[in-house]
């Protein structure tokens, strides 16, 4: 059997961790760039780090908040012109 060999963390982390991701089978590259589909184990590491997560969020007496994962590109577009002629906002 062939030994596994993980790039060096010490040497480029972002290879290693995505070599742990890969070999432990946690995830895999998404159809489209930039994406992961996370396998079962992966998902159920998630679940238990949002648990823990949720549960240290409300000990500290704070609300969980939820932001889009998707902002349309017409949004980012609207938003930058706003930047860039430092519009003024219509709130009081």
């Amino acid at each position: 059997m062939a030994k596994t060999v993980l790039t060096p963390q010490s040497e480029d982390f972002p290879r290693w961790y995505q070599d742990i991701v890969a070999k432990a089978e946690l995830a895999d590259n998404g159809p489209v760039r930039g994406t992961m589909v996370i396998r079962p184990y992966g998902y159920a590491i998630w679940e238990r780090m949002q648990a823990d997560m949720d549960r240290r969020i409300k000990e500290a007496g704070a609300r969980n908040a939820y932001f889009p994962l998707f902002i349309p590109e017409s949004y980012l577009s609207r938003e930058a012109e706003h930047v860039e002629g430092s519009a003024p906002s219509s709130r009081s």
